[in-house]
């Protein structure tokens, strides 16, 4: 490697240095802290009223902790930024939402598939149900010997 371009990489490791040891304004950091803690009471207002189910509370008491811890210690979200290469908390924090949005949708993507599922079964025993419904008042409308599973009606006894 030339002169040149070891100086180069060397003043970008130091930019990043610079970038991740930046220290936020007061005013960042206090919104992070507010959305955080208001996420975490809206989820537990939501589960109190059953409004969100308690199913998805873990993930969402879980979301709004971490959202609440990354803004009380930045020191954690600079080192996990460092650990992956990112140049800026706020790339990671990109990231990690991004990977939370990912798994947000595959796990629906996988409860609708399995609800299509259940739709499809109910509704061929539905089609199965309406239809023997249908033969038995068919048979109903044909005679009253006809209603029971087809058998012959019984012999009038005193006919003989």
């Amino acid at each position: 490697m030339s002169t040149q371009t070891q100086q180069e990489v060397v003043d970008l490791e130091a930019l990043r240095e610079q970038f991740l040891h930046t220290e936020g304004g007061l005013s960042s950091r206090v919104t992070a802290l507010v959305i955080g803690t208001a996420l975490l009471v809206s989820v537990l207002v939501l589960v109190k009223r059953r409004t969100l189910r308690e199913e998805y509370t873990p993930i969402w008491v879980t979301a709004a902790f971490l959202a609440f811890l990354a803004s009380v210690r930045l020191d954690w979200l600079r080192s996990l930024s460092h650990l992956i290469g990112a140049w800026t908390t706020s790339s990671t924090l990109f990231l990690l939402g991004e990977v939370f949005l990912v798994c947000l949708a595959l796990n629906y993507a996988v409860r609708l598939s399995r609800q299509s599922l259940q739709i499809k079964e109910l509704a061929q025993e539905s089609a199965i149900l309406r239809r023997r419904i249908e033969d038995l008042e068919g048979r109903a409308k044909a005679g009253p010997a006809d209603a029971i599973d087809g058998e012959s009606p019984p012999q009038d006894r005193e006919a003989d």
